[in-house]
């Protein structure tokens, strides 16, 4: 039966719903005044196939969280490429964004003519998936979903948050009384329904937003240029949909038109006019501009499987960076200093298992009640980047929520119950007494005792009798770490009262110590 054109209605429809659904998980991903998270806010990743591939090659084993990945992968076998064009929460952003540059797209189409750099998806897929047998993770750099979600947790969901706040704060403290009267409400639902639960601030907000812009800016060279060109997940697809048979009929396009060449925003069609069937992702474009209305698609299995468009060569020399960069990662000189300051969250594995997992989406960092997660940059090299990191005096690990460990989408921070989260040791506190007003300058201070969480205090008073800095006799509460107590949680090192540097601060675990925690 031949499939009717209103179908690319139908897949707008699709998109609409999957846009709709990412969006409303987006903001899910946050602090809602429980510590249970109720829906799956995880699930886009583990759909994706290429975290599945990655996750299996680096660990050698199959991870249980990522079987909703299979459903991505029969879909494809069967129907081909429909997650790119159906699903994909980024293509449907893309696919917005393009419909404000339909002029732009024809000139430079026509100026770049016929080139399309399509290898490059199936070269950074084969350099992903290989760099992952050595444990190597680098997905975080190219996988959509880490890249989209990533770039609206550090830059774009607090941006908007900021504007409107101020705007709704303007109009409160300059406007008059009606007005604020009307906004208020307004307020409250914004708060309530689509703004985060507090104003976040990242470090590599900037970074994570210039390169979400810079894949939405490739869409001026050409339309789904990023989706076509650059996207491993795509060239995975792609592979996974050369024995489809779901097809598009006719295979090739019509010499006295050429239409459905031209006009196809995937380039799936060659320079001659056959159809390359991994490279459609079945938008459905072709169906609506056909003017003999003879293009369908119909199950119909091929007779040879698809041909994919990247060369020996080039496969080679994929070969050898995929061969290489595990080597210069793991050689890299800041990968082998312990470095104090490097604080996992509760629930992290050992560092190694740690860098293998973590596919650096900033969920964790997103949905940290205290904003103290942050993204590593290039302190424990390139392989580190992007990974979370906590920094107690932005922010301490609060004692009663273990919301990271329940949005990890591949268990790199396992899931800890609250009895777990609370013996979890991340860390240790150490007083630095040449700062601490008790130790430094003689004055009596019981800050970081009083907000320890621990049940058996983790910092501790002995009263000495001294003389102060006048030569005064005083009676002091001098505090000290019980170390077997401590867990780094660093809220100490938050609320010290020290101007600049914390008097009291907290060190990361040891890999000696990573190792015998019993959740490396």
């Amino acid at each position: 039966m031949r499939i009717k054109p209103h179908l690319k209605q139908v897949r707008h429809f699709s998109q609409f719903v999957c846009l709709g659904l990412f969006l409303f998980l987006f903001r899910q991903t946050d602090y809602s005044g429980t510590d249970t998270l109720p829906y799956a806010v995880n699930i886009l990743f583990r759909l994706d196939p290429l975290v599945m591939a990655t996750m299996f090659f680096s660990k050698q084993a199959v991870f249980s969280l990522l079987w909703p990945a299979l459903i991505v992968i029969a879909l494809t076998l069967i129907f081909g490429r429909v997650f790119c064009s159906w699903v994909c929460p980024m293509g449907a952003l893309l696919d917005i964004f393009s419909r404000l540059l339909p002029k732009v797209h024809r000139k430079n189409e026509e100026c770049r003519g016929n080139y399309n750099p399509r290898y490059l998806k199936y070269a950074f897929l084969i350099v992903l998936l290989a760099a992952s047998v050595f444990g190597v993770q680098l997905i975080g750099f190219a996988d959509p979903f880490s890249l989209l979600i990533r770039g609206m947790a550090f830059a774009i969901d607090p941006m908007i948050n900021f504007l409107v706040s101020s705007f709704f704060d303007f109009v409160y403290m300059a406007g008059p009384a009606w007005m604020s009267d009307i906004s208020e409400p307004v307020y409250e639902i914004f708060k309530s329904f689509l703004l985060p639960f507090r104003q976040s601030f990242f470090f590599l907000g900037f970074l994570a937003f210039g390169i979400l812009t810079l894949i939405f800016a490739m869409e001026l060279w050409g339309r789904r240029f990023w989706c076509k060109n650059l996207c491993p997940l795509g060239g995975l697809l792609a592979l996974i949909s050369t024995v489809s048979p779901f097809r598009r009929i006719p295979v090739k396009a019509c010499k006295d038109c050429e239409l459905c060449k031209n006009d196809c925003p995937m380039d799936a069609v060659n320079d001659e006019n056959k159809l390359l069937f991994e490279e459609c992702n079945l938008c459905m474009n072709c169906l609506e501009f056909c003017p003999r209305a003879i293009t369908t698609f119909k199950l119909k299995p091929p007779k040879t499987p698809g041909q994919i468009d990247i060369t020996r060569r080039q496969v080679v020399t994929s070969g050898f960076a995929a061969l290489a960069l595990p080597a210069v990662f793991r050689s890299n000189a800041a990968s082998k200093i312990h470095d104090d300051s490097l604080i996992r969250p509760p629930g992290a594995k050992s560092e190694t298992d740690f860098l293998a997992a973590c596919v650096r989406c900033g969920e964790c960092m997103k949905v940290c009640i205290t904003n103290g997660i942050q993204p590593l940059f290039l302190e424990k090299g390139l392989e580190g980047m992007f990974t979370p990191k906590l920094i107690p005096r932005l922010g301490y690990c609060e004692f009663n929520c273990t919301l990271c460990s329940q949005v990890c989408p591949t268990g790199a921070i396992q899931k800890l119950n609250l009895k777990e989260k609370h013996a979890f040791v991340i860390g240790t506190a150490y007083f630095d007494i040449n700062r601490c007003l008790v130790y430094a300058q003689k004055q009596n201070c019981i800050v970081c005792e009083e907000h320890c969480p621990t049940y058996d205090k983790a910092i501790k008073f002995k009263t000495v009798d001294m003389k102060d800095a006048q030569g005064k006799r005083v009676i002091l509460k001098q505090p000290f770490v019980v170390g077997k107590n401590c867990i780094g949680c660093g809220i100490c090192e938050n609320v010290c009262p020290v101007q600049g540097t914390s008097a009291i601060r907290v060190v990361g675990k040891s890999p000696l110590e990573a190792s015998q925690s019993g959740y490396g």
